[in-house]
């Protein structure tokens, strides 16, 4: 297997976390009952940090079909190499780091951190593309 789907695999377990940390942290503030009934009532108000768990979710989950697919694409057409190996490093690394910036609620560092990992999504593309 190559280190592009290794990597990607490791980016599905990235969502699971990212799935289950704002679910916990809401827990946390609603308790246990509420989560396991029918949720009929509005729950108490999201926290900040939940609030941002959950975007910094939503914000994975815009990108991830995207490497997906590049990553899935550039391993059928034999397409891997030097681009798809920084490329899928940078993308994975970088939503890695995004999560706690998101979470701690760090501007600027947090964008550019973004951008990189978007940067990465762009090799992948380059590679399958030209």
């Amino acid at each position: 297997m190559t280190t592009e789907l290794t990597l990607l695999g490791w980016t599905l377990v990235l969502a699971i976390v990212q799935i289950l940390l704002p679910a916990m942290w809401r827990n946390r503030e609603t308790g246990v009952d509420y989560n396991t009934g029918p949720r009929d009532e509005p729950g108490p108000p999201m926290g900040k940090i939940t609030a941002r768990l959950f975007r910094a979710q939503r914000n994975l989950f815009e990108t991830l079909p995207l490497f997906i697919g590049a990553i899935l694409i550039a391993h059928v057409g034999g397409q891997t190499g030097a681009l798809t190996l920084w490329g899928a490093w940078l993308y994975f690394l970088s939503r890695v780091v995004y999560v706690p910036l998101y979470a701690l609620g760090i501007p600027w560092v947090r964008s550019l951190v973004w951008m990189v990992a978007l940067l990465g999504l762009g090799l992948v593309l380059l590679a399958i593309l030209f």
